[in-house]
């Protein structure tokens, strides 16, 4: 019987502008997955959260897109957002774009991410989780991961890993997909990784056997909205040790904070910074954006931890170039790199702006 790993989250509410969820809101959702374990929906879970956003860790056997899973977590959601109304928490129920549940979270506002696999004799499982950012935030990081080695020194000295890695990629834009396998694709895959708002990771397959690696979740929030009302968050979950790289080698990346977009109103880059969750409390400029790095071993479809991986001391230069790149990008104030250019800008408040002031343009003679 195989495993399913389903991290599904949102952002229902918030202590204090976009900070941080408060802990009744999880003890609610707590409530409602309890109840699903004890009725055999779920086999296991755990909640946790990065800044504002509630991330619900979920394992059963019933496969990817199940709809008992995905209405469990939409409950969860719908009950916080109850009581963060009551509490008048901001943005209680931002990430909730419908009152009624559609047979999966997809296009509700919601992020997930999911994978179903045969367990290992031992199988190590790292699930990330993010605020104050996009999806794309993953395609460098999962790059070097899984096609970089001079990050993963696995590609050149472990067989297992030595015939590469397929890539799943969205076009958020376009709606459509495409999978490219390396090291043959490299350059064509770096052609469209680099584009981090329209073009993401979606999953990772070993390309021996097709077994799953990695998956993302790559809801575009204010796409589905038609407006900014929140950035996405992502979460992803990626397996290691035994055939995937090293759980080192899936941490490494993120000792470089590199630049993302998202940040304050969505609207601006800045440097992920890896964070153990106790310090996943984005407040400078809302920011800057977060990332934690939970640590599982999945034994017969149960979660036995978590180690909170950033929580080590090795990472405190990151934190420490990252506040530096921070300070570097906010000296910028509202003129690009550190604003996103014009094209993103179209799901924030700037077009309310442009709007205002069509009238006065004129023709240059």
């Amino acid at each position: 019987m195989k495993t399913t790993i389903s991290v599904i989250k949102a952002d229902v509410g918030s202590l204090a502008g976009h900070v941080r969820a408060h802990e009744a809101l999880k003890e609610k959702c707590d409530e409602i997955l309890s109840e699903a374990k004890d009725t055999g929906v779920l086999e296991d879970y755990y909640i946790t959260n990065c800044g504002d956003d509630i991330d619900l860790i979920m394992t059963h056997h019933r496969g990817e897109e199940d709809e008992e899973v995905h209405e469990t977590a939409w409950n969860a959601f719908k009950e916080a957002t109850k009581l963060a109304r009551e509490m008048k928490l901001y943005g209680a129920g931002q990430d909730l774009l419908s009152d009624t549940f559609s047979g999966n979270i997809k296009g509700l506002g919601p992020g997930c991410a999911e994978m179903e696999f045969k367990e290992r004799p031992s199988d190590p499982v790292i699930i990330f989780c993010c605020d104050k950012t996009e999806p794309g935030a993953f395609n460098l990081p999962l790059f070097r991961i899984f096609a970089d080695p001079f990050n993963t020194a696995g590609l050149v000295i472990d067989p297992s890993l030595h015939n590469g890695y397929k890539f799943e990629i969205f076009d958020v834009i376009e709606h459509k997909k495409v999978i490219m396998s390396c090291p043959e694709e490299m350059y064509d895959l770096l052609a469209l990784l680099g584009a981090i708002s329209r073009y993401v990771i979606k999953k990772i397959y070993r390309k021996d056997d097709g077994e799953i690696a990695a998956s993302v979740s790559t809801e575009r929030l204010n796409i589905m909205a038609g407006k900014y009302i929140g950035k996405d968050d992502p979460v992803a979950i990626v397996r290691s040790q035994s055939g995937f790289p090293a759980a080192g080698e899936v941490l490494e990346p993120f000792s470089v904070p590199h630049l993302v977009g998202g940040w304050m109103r969505g609207s601006h880059n800045g440097p992920l910074m890896p964070v153990p969750q106790k310090n996943a409390t984005p407040v400078r400029f809302d920011g800057p954006p977060r990332v934690i790095g939970l640590g599982f071993q999945v034994a017969n479809c149960k979660l036995i931890g978590p180690i909170d991986l950033f929580d080590d001391p090795a990472f405190d230069r990151s934190r420490v170039l990252a506040s530096e790149i921070a300070e570097y990008m906010r000296r910028h104030g509202p003129f690009e790199p550190h604003r996103l250019p014009s094209d993103e800008m179209e799901y924030t408040t700037l077009p309310e702006i442009l709007e205002k002031l069509k009238g006065r343009f004129e023709d240059i003679e």
